[in-house]
């Protein structure tokens, strides 16, 4: 067996010219395989086409497949892959990325079809990636993978679940990393924004040799990326609020204020003469009492619509009334982009052991750190204080009454900003064998250990449970300025420290071969078994845990699950070489796995080719596919999160949602078709066309509902529960406090069933002109219907439209390269076209918004590179050019826009230098 692996040909002539973009489209991928007979006149190359396990000599794919070159990752100026994969057409929904200052962790994900970063399945040449980030976590994070290890990157936009198992459902992106390099190789690279912050810098190494036996690979990399803040962006430098009624702007904030915010009690002295101390007709305390309304019921009236209760503000030190101007600007203190710093270290070796049996290993290591930061701590009492002036501040006397229970809350400024940073350690090593038997046969057989670490803390955090002991024991006053600096609040700051982690433990086998020779061609089959075991944990601060910190009280999360499969697949000629059908193949794939949360089962695939003339080639698939759910899904545990909403019922901007696992959680369901064409025109050299059609429905659904959808559905514009019949209100216990906080749960479900549809059109063209080489590829997407349904059947429209937390689902997105090529420079211009939308916060009533809707939005690149020798190059581009901001919307998600979408940096340059001899 030869140690070298070789570049599969091109299959079809009229394929090559789209295969030629820097971003290329087409029904098959270059792969790599290495043959039993070495002589140049007997060697048949095999392709191995992502999605498939079958190793074929001229076959080519159903699916569609994306082929991302090093020389494209190159040109975009990225030193991390989520920047190249989150820029696809296909890519949407919410990605963490550097821009997500607010709960992402320094992660970095790619999503498929908007479909979650769950439904999208990573591989590392072929074979699953650990999950990885902060938590127990469940999704991989992109930041593991080195760019300058990078060969080339497939992007599968179809279905996958019987070739790979699970989550390979809204496609499949499989990381081709470098094997055979030879050589040394070093590149420097930084970058800055105009505004001169978010700089980036990185270098790595490249070693590789390839000896009698076998070959190595060395790679390193160490990147680190600096902040931007939203103080220094115009878009972003305050919280964007709107009046109530949608007409005008102002800069508002939190009402959690510096100085102290007071909710007095209307209800003051007020005691109900009804059934378990309800309020009747005639009740009355100190602001008002209870009077006939108009339904007949008891409604509360103020005595004196000039007399209410106290709402008042501490802010400059003296208590007044509180006034949007006393509002919190978080914005000022919160980062625009995250800062991070990567360590990433690759080893790759192959050792022939004999003529046909190869040793391979892989070894992968990363370690990250990274951090955010947000305004400081807005604390509150969840249980309201009296006032007591004998021991208390004299500073609220005739403000408030004597035993009056108020509502606190309070923007820390003097403990600093909330300071959160992880610390993330990833490994991964493959170890296997893979050989050729004398007829051709090929089995290979491999273990897959995958481990990640990770401590994560929270700075500048407050004990309001010790407060709150304090208040009670009159040791500590909440309502003077003095209690909250120095000495008198040192005692109650402290600093979270999580920790959590994951494994991932794969035994695999696969035979591939030819059965027989048919009639139209060779058939073709592959078999295998896979033994997966997964578990995380997640193990949260002491006080989190105990519920005595500001925040309610988080669970610890730890489970596991392992899952036995085995999988067939056959490649099949039916017709060739007759009229309108050239040549016609067939393949099939099931999978059977048995699980040990929720038991055993089965999905299959069937795709079909027909070559109808040399320059035409039609194609579809039908498949099911399933997704089981995670352990952090099945064992996760309950945990708070704010989300954005926007309510009549309050001002807060955010409402207290508690999330959590759900260990009765069966996998989600998914019925797959997609139908294409691939067309090359023989009178048109160069030029090469794919259109296909694709229909996703999911069933079973493993999510929670959209926050602004549960509390609009559930809670009306006077802050009563409403909707008490359905399933949805009756899990949201939703409820709003005296600041006007509204809470509800919002668990994982499998809820009921999301659809989707839409259209990939991709036109790629190599030419000669002017003296130079060329390359155009123009990749557009196009979504035809995104839709969810809830456990009552109600269904939830997200196509167009721009969510307060769940990124965006453009109808239209559209990506265009030009490259010009000379004997030893290349330019690249790239154009990057996103859709107008609506905002999904005003689908009721967008009267009521001040920014409906948004814009479409252009990003214009360029780059360049030049051999200075040959050894030498120097490369180098500008990143949104014309320095686009970001568009406002109502019910954004952060920085008045939407981080998961748009570009927030602006005008980004970078430089690079490469030595490789």
């Amino acid at each position: 067996m030869s140690s070298v692996t070789l570049t599969a040909k091109a299959v079809r002539r009229s394929l090559i010219a789209a295969a030629a973009t820097s971003v290329a489209l087409s029904g098959f991928v270059f792969a790599e395989e290495a043959t039993a007979d070495n002589s140049a006149e007997n060697k048949v190359e095999r392709i191995q086409v992502t999605g498939s396990r079958i190793k074929r000599a001229d076959m080519e794919s159903a699916s569609p497949v994306t082929v991302i070159d090093a020389s494209a990752i190159i040109a975009s100026g990225a030193t991390s892959i989520d920047d190249v994969l989150q820029n696809m057409t296909v890519s949407g929904g919410a990605m963490t990325n550097a821009a997500v200052n607010n709960g992402s962790g320094g992660n970095a994900h790619v999503n498929l079809r908007g479909l979650g970063t769950n439904r999208t399945l990573v591989l590392v040449n072929g074979r699953r990636m650990i999950a990885s980030g902060t938590g127990a976590a469940s999704s991989v994070d992109l930041n593991t993978i080195p760019v300058s290890m990078i060969q080339r990157v497939e992007v599968l936009k179809d279905g996958a679940s019987a070739v790979y198992g699970t989550d390979a459902i809204a496609g499949v992106v499989n990381v081709i990393l470098k094997r055979d390099f030879e050589g040394f190789e070093m590149n420097v690279q930084t970058g800055v924004t105009g505004q001169g912050d978010a700089d980036e810098s990185s270098v790595d190494f490249t070693i590789g040799n390839t000896f009698e036996k076998g070959n190595v690979v060395i790679n390193a990399q160490y990147t680190k990326r600096g902040e931007a803040s939203q103080a220094d962006r115009s878009f972003s430098e305050c919280p964007i609020t709107e009046t109530s009624d949608g007409s005008e702007l102002y800069c508002g904030g939190s009402s959690y204020s510096e100085g102290g915010h007071i909710w007095g009690d209307s209800h003051h002295d007020l005691v109900g003469s009804g059934e378990d101390g309800a309020y009747e007709i005639g009740d009355s305390g100190y602001y008002g009492h209870y009077v006939a309304g108009d339904d007949g019921k008891a409604t509360f009236e103020y005595h004196d619509e000039n007399v209410t209760e106290a709402n008042l503000s501490g802010r400059g030190g003296e208590y007044h009334d509180f006034t949007n101007e006393d509002k919190y600007n978080y914005s000022e203190d919160s980062y625009l982009s995250t800062p991070m710093e990567r360590l990433n270290l690759s080893f790759s070796g192959t050792y022939e052991l004999s003529d046909s049996i190869l040793f391979f290993s892989e070894a992968m290591y990363s370690k990250r750190w990274s951090e955010q930061q947000m305004a400081p701590q807005p604390i509150w009492n969840s249980t309201a204080w009296a006032y007591d002036s004998t021991w208390m501040t004299d500073d609220l006397v005739g403000l408030v009454q004597e035993g009056e229970m108020l509502d606190y809350g309070r923007r820390v400024v003097e403990s600093g900003t909330r300071n959160f940073s992880q610390v993330v350690d990833t490994v991964r090593l493959v170890v296997g064998l893979e050989g050729e038997f004398d007829n051709g046969w090929t089995w290979d057989a491999s273990y897959n250990k995958g481990k990640n670490d990770s401590v994560d803390t929270l700075a500048n955090l407050h004990n309001l449970g010790s407060i709150n002991d304090a208040v009670l024991a009159k040791e500590f006053d909440p309502f003077s300025q003095e209690s909250w600096v120095g000495e008198s609040i040192e005692p109650f700051i402290y600093t979270e420290i999580n920790s959590g982690g994951s494994e991932l433990d794969v035994i695999a086998a696969t035979l591939s071969g030819e059965i027989m020779d048919l009639p139209a061609g060779t058939l073709g089959f592959a078999a295998g078994y896979e033994y997966r075991k997964e578990s995380a944990h997640y193990t949260p601060d002491s006080l989190t845990s105990q519920g005595l910190a500001n925040d309610p009280r988080q669970e610890a999360t730890a489970g596991s699950f392992d899952v036995n499969e085995v999988y067939a697949e056959l490649a099949i000629p039916l017709l060739s070489d007759l009229p309108m059908a050239e040549q016609v193949d067939l393949s099939a794939a099931i999978r059977y796995f048995d699980y040990s949360t929720f038991g055993s089962d089965s999905t299959w695939k069937l795709g079909l080719t027909w070559r109808v003339i040399d320059d035409l080639m039609l194609r579809g698939v039908m498949s099911t596919a399933f997704r089981a759910p995670t352990v952090s899904e099945l064992y996760g545990g309950k945990s708070p999160s704010f989300d954005q909403i926007k309510h009549a019922a309050t001002e807060q901007t955010q409402a207290e949602v508690t999330v959590g696992g759900n260990p009765d959680l069966t996998p989600e369901e998914a019925d797959i078709t997609t139908l294409g064409l691939v067309y090359s025109p023989s009178f048109v050299e160069g030029l090469s066309l794919t259109l296909d059609y694709y229909n996703i429905e999911i069933t079973n659904t493993i999510t929670a509902v959209d926050s602004n959808y549960i509390a609009n559905q559930c809670m009306d514009a006077t802050g009563n529960k409403i909707n008490n019949d359905t399933a949805l209100c009756q899990s949201a216990n939703i409820a709003i406090d005296g600041t006007g906080r509204i809470s509800f749960d919002n668990g994982l479900q499998n809820l009921g069933q999301t659809n989707t549809a839409g259209y990939d059109i991709n036109v790629a063209y190599t030419f000669e002109g002017l003296g130079l080489d060329w390359k155009a590829g123009l990749d557009t997407s196009i979504i035809d219907k995104y839709e969810e349904f809830d456990q009552d059947g109600v269904a939830v429209d997200y196509l167009g439209f721009i969510t307060s937390g769940s990124g965006s689902y453009a109808k239209f997105k559209s990506n265009l390269n030009l490259t010009a090529t000379g004997d030893d420079w290349s330019a690249t211009y790239e154009a990057r076209y996103i859709d107008g939308m609506d905002s999904f916060s005003c689908n009721d009533d967008p009267s009521e918004c001040y920014a409906p809707s948004v814009d479409s939005v252009v990003y214009h690149d360029l780059s360049a590179n030049y051999d200075l020798t040959s050894t030498v190059r120097l490369s180098g581009g500008v990143n949104n050019i014309f320095d686009e901001e970001p568009p406002y919307y109502s019910g954004n998600n952060d920085s008045n826009t939407d981080p998961y979408t748009y570009d927030v940096l602006g005008r980004f340059f970078f430089v690079r230098a490469s030595v490789k001899f």
